[in-house]
């Protein structure tokens, strides 16, 4: 399997909800980071259990009625395109846990992130709006916002998560940077994944892979497709007139986002030495934190 994925045909008829792509250690070849995106129409159904594996089902777009662990949850999702101004709900469990989900919007879009569950054996729960904090990372052109829907100061055993958005002309993931070796506290072994969309939707987006070492990878990344980071400096540019969604998954043997930035573009950082931004915490009013 190449670094990018591409996603199967729509089957507009199709009985049950469709897998458009899906991403296993094995088909990536790595240890960690499994990754589903499912696309469901009205009145479909989804179901799944984490079969011993610590569990993220996250939907990006339309509205559905949710299970988890048997308890009835209403009603999850708001937003009918991953580019509204509102954040996405997510269902957490891990272990034995199950989810049910029911289309009730013309259609849906869920994606679903998994990695070999620890020894914490967390609780499930319902991950909301008011649970996930904004982001405004960089500025100029590598300005992008991001939605922190499972981070590292949120309770979990492996997964990470996040939203990113970048306006077209812009610069993401920047500086270029990689955490592909475990060397705490400086960089953690993290596979990842970037899960694509465009707007509008026949644009692009370029998304590089490289290493100094034989490893070197430009794509050109269409709406609902994937790209794998196995290891290596990464960056994404939205091309001008083209704004650019991506998800973020990434999953190690530690849960700790800790990189290295591409000594070219050291000279870039702020004096703090961190590419993060300016965070807007849920329910926090209009206070903002610097980190």
């Amino acid at each position: 399997m190449g670094l990018l994925i591409r996603p199967t045909s729509r089957l507009a008829q199709a009985e049950g909800p469709q897998a458009r792509l899906a991403v296993t250690p094995a088909s990536a070849g790595w240890q960690y980071v499994s990754f589903t995106v499912y696309h469901l129409r009205a009145g479909q159904r989804l179901s799944g259990t984490a079969e011993g594996q610590e569990t993220l089902v996250m939907i990006l777009t339309g509205v559905g009625e949710a299970w988890l662990n048997g308890q009835a949850l209403g009603e999850v999702g708001e937003r009918l395109s991953v580019f509204d101004d509102r954040s996405p709900y997510a269902l957490y469990l891990s272990v034995d846990g199950h989810y049910e989900i029911i289309c009730r919007s013309e259609e849906m879009e869920i994606a679903v992130a998994a990695a070999p569950a620890t020894e914490q054996h967390l609780p499930a729960r319902l991950i909301g709006p008011a649970d996930i904090s904004l982001e405004i990372r960089g500025s100029g052109q590598t300005e992008r916002r991001i939605r922190h829907i499972l981070d590292t100061d949120q309770e979990a055993e492996r997964l990470i998560a996040v939203e990113v958005i970048t306006p077209g002309g812009n610069w993401s993931s920047f500086p270029p940077h990689k955490h592909d070796s475990e060397n705490p506290p400086h960089e953690s072994y993290l596979e990842e994944t970037y899960y694509h969309h465009i707007q509008p939707a026949d644009g692009f987006a370029i998304q590089r892979v490289y290493t100094y070492d034989g490893l070197d990878e430009t794509m050109t990344v269409h709406d609902g497709e994937l790209v794998l980071v196995p290891r290596g400096y990464h960056t994404v540019a939205a091309v001008p007139g083209c704004d650019l969604y991506y998800l973020n998954v990434m999953a190690g043997p530690r849960r700790a986002w800790q990189y290295q930035v591409d000594e070219a573009f050291r000279r870039l950082l702020p004096p703090s030495g961190s590419i993060m931004g300016t965070v807007l915490r849920p329910g926090s009013g209009a206070s903002l934190r610097s980190s």
